[in-house]
């Protein structure tokens, strides 16, 4: 249980892996998450089910090497397991059955989008894809995206690749030019998500963004992942994570997932290698 079948490197801090977990494939949909540890003592952390496969009992993960426990999944490889995973976690997504969807991620944020896109293409929803990073070299599931969208559009912060600029600037323009579009389903880091509600507000688009602050342990218990949504305390884990991005005070969830910045800084420091932790 929990044994690594694939591992792919999407990019130089990015890693997609393929887990055996019969049970949360069973039962996984589009927006849930699970919560892993890598070894003994070591920190829970939240991810966002990628994708997952019923008949072969898989799910997939895909994350960026930040901090210490996602730079020791990082060293995990195929045949080797996850200490401990649980899921799946969260509510299931609210996606349409019909009408223009449009899907916005950013940097390794694409990959929850891509099962919202998945099943809103297969119910014959038209989804319009923007996906983009920094630069070209950070791009990620553009093949995958591609599949499962009418319209799909890549930005680049530096200009490497399509459009050069922000994926909200590219929404901005999509909606300037007339795109009539239902919804916005937005998943990124906070100043990504945060733009991109922004530009949406004026023309009162439905605007979904998926949090993904610090968990500790996803039943609501710990109050850890609470967020203010139009004025009341949510708790992501057993509320999220997806709520309307219009009502989410963002000062606040950006001050909440920066609070461990030092304290990250210090445990990768003392393990530059993520050799020999205790």
């Amino acid at each position: 249980m929990n044994e690594i079948l694939e591992k792919t490197v999407l990019t130089p801090v990015t890693k997609k892996i393929v887990v055996n977990a019969p049970y949360v494939a069973r039962k996984a949909q589009p927006g849930q998450f699970i919560i892993l540890r890598v070894r003994e003592n070591g920190e829970r952390i939240p991810l966002t089910i990628a994708d997952y496969d019923r008949e072969k009992g898989t799910i997939t993960l895909v994350f960026q090497e930040v901090g210490l426990t996602t730079r020791l999944l990082g060293r995990l490889e195929v045949n080797d397991s996850i200490l401990d995973l649980v899921g799946p976690l969260g509510v299931p997504a609210e996606l349409p059955e019909k009408g223009t969807v449009v899907a916005v991620g950013g940097g390794v944020g694409v990959a929850p989008i891509l099962p919202k896109c998945k099943e809103m293409h297969k119910r014959g929803v038209k989804v319009i894809s923007i996906i983009g990073a920094r630069s070209k070299d950070l791009l990620i599931l553009e093949e995958e995206m591609s599949a499962c969208s009418d319209e799909l559009h890549i930005c680049t912060d530096d200009g490497s690749r399509g459009f050069h600029g922000f994926v909200s600037d590219k929404l901005k323009e999509l909606i300037e030019n007339g795109v009539q579009m239902d919804e916005v389903i937005a998943v990124g880091p906070i100043p990504m998500m945060r733009a991109t509600c922004e530009v949406t507000r004026p023309y009162k688009i439905k605007t979904w963004v998926s949090m993904n602050p610090i968990m500790v342990d996803g039943t609501g218990m710990c109050g850890a992942c609470r967020v203010t949504v139009g004025g009341e305390t949510k708790f992501c884990c057993v509320d999220g994570p997806m709520f309307d991005g219009h009502l989410i005070d963002w000062q606040e969830a950006w001050r909440r997932v920066n609070m461990y910045r030092d304290e990250e800084k210090v445990a990768n420091e003392r393990c530059p290698n993520c050799g020999g932790v205790r």
